[in-house]
């Protein structure tokens, strides 16, 4: 593609780069200028304008952008018609998306006119939410760097995991100097959270904080377990991780490097997840507890080493109330 200042004796079949008002109307940019359009341009006493041509072998944006964009249709993603350059993908479900940071950065490198702008990588989109943009910047460019930029691309750049329906059990203990009212506010707020997730609150157990009435509560026929005690849990040997072992859990993660979230554990009971709750998730802020619960709701595997590779960007905005907040009192 060429682009620059045209004589209007050449500018017929040209892409008009300004939009042009004239007296008779106005000729928008991104106009493939006629003989209809030229004449206009004359009599309005225009002698040149400011345009791109197609050479052999361009395509123009809005193919390229779709050709582009249809690569990266997957289960869960609907794409827009392109329109001026631009095609968006956008999620059908809520649930996660997952996205492959080397490819879209190595189809970002092919061709300084291609560009793909994604959401993050595991992050949590409503339906209907756009989830992937490709934005074509010149009027044209070449078939070939296209070709390039869908070969770089590859299949499965972009996935979409919807959440699926599941039923969880919640274990709220409790010690004696414990506020009746801080168990009827853990059960909301995380039943709020779960069901925004599509998942079913089956089953609540309030038990003593001791491990025996723990490990007696637990029903490993849920698809998910939730334990929130009314003590923190300080070591994968404390009470309630305590108590999965001794129902016949494995833990497979204690303690989580996002903040707020930390003291989380993750566990496994005859197929079921077991998820121990800090105390953060009474509050319904995000916190550590959305990430793992949001991929376990998706379907997605989690264990220890995707908790441990959590910790980029796992530096969550404070909740106002901690009582010990990150930066101690002067």
């Amino acid at each position: 593609m060429t682009f620059g200042e045209l004589a209007l004796d050449a500018a017929e079949g040209a892409i008009l780069a300004h939009s042009l008002k004239l007296a008779s109307g106005t000729i928008s940019k991104g106009t493939v200028l006629g003989v209809e359009h030229v004449l206009r341009l004359k009599e309005a006493g225009i002698e040149s304008v400011i345009a791109a041509q197609l050479e052999p072998g361009d395509i123009v944006e809005g193919d390229a952008a779709a050709r582009i964009a249809a690569t990266l249709m997957t289960p869960g993603l609907s794409l827009t018609k392109a329109f001026t350059g631009r095609a968006n993908l956008v999620a059908m479900h809520s649930g996660i998306v997952m996205v492959n940071s080397d490819a879209v950065h190595a189809m970002n490198r092919v061709d300084e006119g291609i560009t793909l702008a994604t959401l993050p990588d595991m992050m949590r989109v409503h339906r209907g939410q756009l989830v992937a943009t490709i934005k074509v910047i010149p009027y044209a460019v070449a078939a070939a760097q296209v070709d390039v930029a869908v070969e770089v691309l590859g299949d499965g750049a972009i996935c979409l995991a919807p959440f699926r329906p599941g039923r969880v059990q919640l274990i709220l203990t409790r010690l004696p100097s414990f506020k009746e009212s801080l168990l009827e506010k853990g059960r909301k707020v995380v039943e709020d959270r779960i069901g925004a997730l599509g998942l079913e609150l089956a089953d609540v157990a309030v038990v003593e904080h001791r491990t025996e009435a723990i490990a007696d509560a637990l029903d490993p026929e849920m698809d998910l377990i939730l334990i929130l005690g009314a003590s923190a849990t300080s070591d994968r040997a404390d009470v309630a991780p305590a108590a999965v072992s001794a129902a016949g859990g494995v833990i497979q993660r204690f303690g989580m490097p996002v903040d707020p979230g930390n003291l989380l554990f993750l566990a496994d009971l005859e197929g079921a997840s077991v998820v121990g709750l800090p105390g953060c998730a009474r509050s319904p802020a995000l916190n550590g507890v959305d990430w793992v619960l949001e991929r376990l709701a998706a379907g997605m595997p989690v264990d220890g080493e995707s908790i441990a590779a959590m910790g980029v960007g796992g530096l969550l905005k404070e909740m106002p109330g901690r009582p010990q907040p990150r930066q101690p009192k002067k």
